[in-house]
């Protein structure tokens, strides 16, 4: 699941795009399959939303959580690709982007009636 915080009148308008450059990004990194979007979108009123000095109101945090098991070179390539693909399809400097992978151990994720570790039918690798 990802979830992305930002300015309510800066997120709105590029919620789909930005979806978009997410998704093709998790796509083309960890081979997620296209079934596979879980965005939440938190816009916030901009008193409610502080950010470090030397950033727009474009500021975007993007916090993604996922099962344990990708390589750290992985995870970086994830975040590269992100801060390029979303400065080259929305026009946001990395400055304004903050992108934090939170890792949990399969057994803590619950999905369909299970947990990640007795998922067997996975369309995707968690191990790359």
């Amino acid at each position: 699941m990802i979830v992305i915080f930002g300015i309510r009148e800066k997120l709105n308008p590029i919620k789909t795009e930005l979806s978009d450059v997410i998704h093709n990004c998790m796509q083309l990194v960890l081979g997620m399959p296209e079934d596979k979007r879980a965005h939440r979108f938190i816009p916030m009123e901009k008193e409610d939303f502080y950010y470090p000095g030397g950033r727009s109101d474009s500021y975007t945090v993007i916090e993604i959580n996922m099962m344990a098991g990708r390589q750290a070179e992985t995870q970086k390539k994830l975040i590269k690709a992100l801060f390029q693909e979303i400065e080259n399809k929305l026009s946001i400097s990395p400055v304004d982007i903050e992108i934090t992978i939170k890792e949990q151990a399969p057994h803590q994720w619950g999905f369909r009636g299970m947990t990640g570790d007795e998922a067997n039918d996975l369309k995707y690798k968690v191990n790359v």
